[in-house]
């Protein structure tokens, strides 16, 4: 599988691009359809995969849709209808929305994306898992998490999503919403957000 990174819109949100066997899967289109558009390569488009339903991890959503009407769009139904307005803006414009939730798996070509449910940043926030790949939206980034402080957010349960994150098998690569990549043995040992999870003293 080839996995592509763009930086996109005025917060530099981290979109992925997923290809296997002709067949993708874009993950957080947060602005410039036309970038992502051009990662895509002619590619088959067969997802738009939303980690939560913040304005900067959706922007794109409508125009790929549009130009991609075959491409199912999910999200998480507690961040299609949740209480923060500033959730999923873009709702009205799409003209088909599909939901998934904890355990659910979508087959992308020779590979799945499975559905891990990891509120705290906002209600229906979600990491997408793919082998040993973590996409964790803004749940959990490189030495920090995401804010807990927007409505629908919440502190106990992004601690107990970190310590979720953080209790999986294996050295996973991380690769978050916001900044740089890391790996899962790397944030164990020096995330404090993570280390506090997981019960550990600082």
């Amino acid at each position: 599988m080839n996995v592509k990174m763009l930086q996109v819109g005025p917060l530099g949100t981290n979109c992925y691009v997923l290809e296997t066997e002709k067949q993708a899967a874009v993950i957080d289109p947060g602005g410039d359809a036309p970038a992502v558009e051009r990662a895509l390569e002619g590619a088959e488009l067969r997802y738009i995969l939303l980690t939560h339903g913040h304005y900067d991890h959706t922007g794109a959503a409508a125009a790929l849709q549009k130009a991609h009407p075959e491409a199912a769009l999910y999200i998480h139904r507690a961040d299609f209808q949740g209480v923060d307005p500033n959730l999923f803006p873009l709702g009205t414009q799409v003209s088909e929305v599909k939901f998934y939730g904890e355990g659910d798996e979508l087959p992308l070509g020779d590979t799945k994306v499975e559905v891990l449910y990891t509120p705290g940043h906002s209600e229906g926030s979600v990491t997408l898992r793919c082998g040993d790949l973590l996409f964790c939206g803004d749940t959990l980034f490189a030495g920090s998490c995401g804010r807990t402080d927007f409505p629908g957010g919440s502190v106990p349960k992004m601690l107990a999503s970190l310590r979720r994150l953080g209790e999986l098998e294996g050295d996973l690569q991380v690769l978050p919403g916001h900044m740089e990549p890391s790996t899962l043995a790397a944030e164990r040992r020096y995330n404090p957000y993570l280390r506090q999870a997981l019960g550990e003293k600082p």
